[in-house]
C-alpha cells in the first residue's frame, strides 16, 4: 500500500504522517444469506479470493471498491487518500469527461472549468524551468487544447477565505470570555488536518476550528453559483476540476457538505494533483515549455488577465499574517507592517506575538506537520496552549511541499523546495481588502459582507467521526 504522504516523504525524508490502520482494509464483499452457515474464504497466490461453499464448490469474489465517502465515514485511518481506490477523483476522470464532450449533443455537453492553485503552478514552473506567468499561460493553452473551456486561478477565491477568516477571528476574540472554546482559532484550509481532527479528537477539537471554507471550496461555490448564473447554466451543467498540491483535497471535495442536493452535483467535481497534470502532459506527449502561451482567463470580463498576483505570508496562503495584521488594527489600533517570526522547536513551529504597553495581547503560531500538530493538540487538552490563532497544515513546510507536488530527480529535496518557494514568492502580492472585484461580489453575489448568504456560501461545519471498535484497533 502506498504511504499517505509519499510525495512529502520523497521531498523531505520525514516520516511525518499518521498511517492507515489495518481495519481500513476492505478487500472483498461477501453476501451472507440468512440461515446459511458462514462461508470459508480461500486466498490464492495471485491475491484473488474464493468463497468455498458447503458442497465444496468455489466462487470467485469481487474486490470491494472503497470510495472517498467510505474514507470520510471510517475512523480506520487519518489521511490516506492516495492509497484509496479513487474512482471519481483522478486525471482519468477528467479525460473521460473531455472525451464525452466530443461526442455528446450540445444539450448533453458540460462546460469544463479548471481552477489551478498557485502552489501547483509554482511546482510546475520549477519542473519546466519557466517563470510563473509563462507557466500559467502555457498550462492554460495545454488544457484548452484538450477541450477545457476556462482556466482560472484559486488565488482569487483565497481573498474570500482570508477576509472571512479575519472577520471570524475578531468575532471569536470578542466573545472569548463567554465561550471557552472560541480561542484558539485553528485554521481550516488543510483537509489532512481536518480529517485528523474529526477522526481523532472529534467533538473536543471541532469547536476551535475556523468554519471558513478553503480557497478550493470557495472556488467551487463561486463556479457553481455566480459563474454558472453568468453563463446562464445550472450548476450540474458545469464540470469543475481543481489542480491542487495535495491528495487530501480529493477528500475535501468529496465531503457531503459540498454537495448540491437540488442539482445533484458537487461544488468541485474532480481534484487532480500537480503530479497528475504532469501525467496528463506525458500522456499527450507534450512538453509544457514547447506549448504556445494563451491569454489568461478572466471570470469577470472578456479582457484577458495580464498578470498574476499572490498573497503575502508564505506558501500555505498567509492566513496567520493576514489575520494577525487585521486583528492588531481592528482590536488594538496597531498598524503592523512587518511580522517577526520566532522559530521554536523547529522551523515548522513558529510563533508571533503582539505587545501593547509591555503586555502580550496577541499570540499566534504556525504548526506544520503532524508531530507539531499532535503537540499543539496535547497542549490544548491540558489547557496549556497560549495561542489565540494557529495556522495548521498537515505537511511539513506547508502546502508548497504537499504530497501531490512534483518530485524532481537528481535534485536535493531542500533545493527543490527553495526553488518552488522562490517562484511562488516572485509574484506581486495583493491585499484582499483592496480587491475591487471581491468587494463587488460581496455586494452583488452575496448580498453584503455579513449577510446570511455570505455565511452560508463561505462557511462550513465539521463532524466528529465515531471510532469503530474492531479486533484490529484494540490497544493491548
Amino acid at each position: 500500500m502506498a504511504s499517505p504522504f509519499s510525495g512529502v516523504l520523497q521531498l523531505t525524508d520525514l516520516d511525518d504522517f499518521i498511517g492507515p490502520s489495518q481495519e481500513c482494509i476492505k478487500p472483498v464483499k461477501v453476501e451472507k444469506k440468512p440461515g446459511k452457515a458462514a462461508a470459508k474464504i480461500r486466498i490464492e497466490a495471485d491475491g484473488s479470493y474464493f468463497q468455498i461453499n458447503q458442497d465444496g464448490g468455489a466462487q470467485k469474489l469481487e474486490k470491494a471498491k472503497i470510495t472517498l465517502n467510505d474514507c470520510l465515514a471510517c475512523s480506520g485511518c487519518i489521511t490516506s487518500a492516495e492509497s484509496v481506490l479513487i474512482t471519481q477523483q483522478s486525471h482519468e476522470e477528467l479525460c473521460k469527461m473531455l472525451t464525452f464532450n466530443k461526442t455528446a449533443t450540445p444539450n448533453e455537453q458540460k462546460l469544463v472549468v479548471v481552477s489551478v492553485s498557485p502552489q501547483s503552478r509554482a511546482s510546475l514552473a520549477a519542473r519546466c524551468k519557466m517563470d510563473v506567468l509563462e507557466t500559467a499561460k502555457k498550462l492554460t493553452a495545454f488544457l484548452k487544447s484538450l477541450g477545457v473551456h476556462y482556466v482560472f486561478d484559486t488565488t482569487f477565491s483565497r481573498n474570500f477565505s482570508l477576509l472571512e477568516s479575519q472577520q471570524e477571528f475578531v468575532k471569536r476574540f470578542r466573545k472569548q470570555s463567554e465561550d471557552k472554546k472560541a480561542l484558539p482559532m485553528l485554521a481550516s484550509a488543510c483537509p489532512g488536518w481536518i480529517c485528523y481532527a474529526e477522526k481523532t479528537h472529534g467533538s473536543f477539537i471541532i469547536p476551535y476550528i475556523s468554519t471558513t471554507k478553503s480557497p478550493q471550496q470557495v472556488m467551487g461555490s463561486l463556479i457553481k453559483g455566480h459563474f454558472a448564473e453568468q453563463q446562464h447554466l445550472t450548476p450540474d451543467q458545469i464540470y469543475h476540476v481543481t489542480v491542487m498540491p495535495c491528495y487530501d483535497k480529493k477528500l475535501e471535495a468529496s465531503r457531503p457538505d459540498f454537495f448540491n442536493e437540488e442539482y445533484q452535483t458537487r461544488d468541485v467535481d474532480c481534484v487532480i494533483t500537480t503530479g497528475e497534470v504532469l501525467k496528463l502532459l506525458e500522456q499527450e506527449g507534450v512538453s509544457l515549455s514547447d506549448v504556445d502561451p494563451a491569454p489568461l482567463d478572466n471570470m469577470f470580463s472578456s479582457a484577458a488577465e495580464e498578470e498574476l498576483t499572490s498573497h503575502s505570508g508564505g506558501g500555505s496562503g498567509g492566513y496567520l499574517e493576514h489575520i494577525y495584521k487585521h486583528a492588531a488594527k481592528e482590536l488594538f489600533g496597531i498598524q503592523v507592517d512587518t511580522i517577526q517570526y520566532k522559530p521554536l522547536k523547529n522551523k515548522d513551529f513558529q510563533e508571533v506575538t503582539l505587545e501593547k504597553d509591555g503586555v502580550v495581547v496577541l499570540q499566534f503560531a504556525l504548526a506544520y506537520g503532524f508531530r507539531n500538530i499532535q503537540n499543539l493538540v496535547q497542549k490544548l487538552k491540558r489547557g496549556k496552549s497560549p495561542y489565540h490563532y494557529v495556522e495548521v497544515m498537515a505537511c511539513p513546510s506547508g502546502c508548497l511541499n504537499g504530497g501531490g507536488q512534483i518530485k524532481l530527480d537528481g535534485e536535493s529535496s531542500k533545493d527543490q523546495l527553495q526553488q518552488v518557494e522562490r517562484l511562488y514568492e516572485s509574484l506581486k502580492t495583493e491585499i484582499p481588502e483592496k480587491n475591487r472585484t471581491v468587494n463587488e461580489l460581496y455586494e452583488q453575489w452575496l448580498g453584503g459582507v455579513e449577510s446570511e448568504k455570505a455565511a452560508k456560501t463561505l462557511h462550513t461545519e465539521y463532524h466528529a467521526v465515531e471510532k469503530t471498535s474492531t479486533g484490529f484497533n484494540i490497544k493491548w
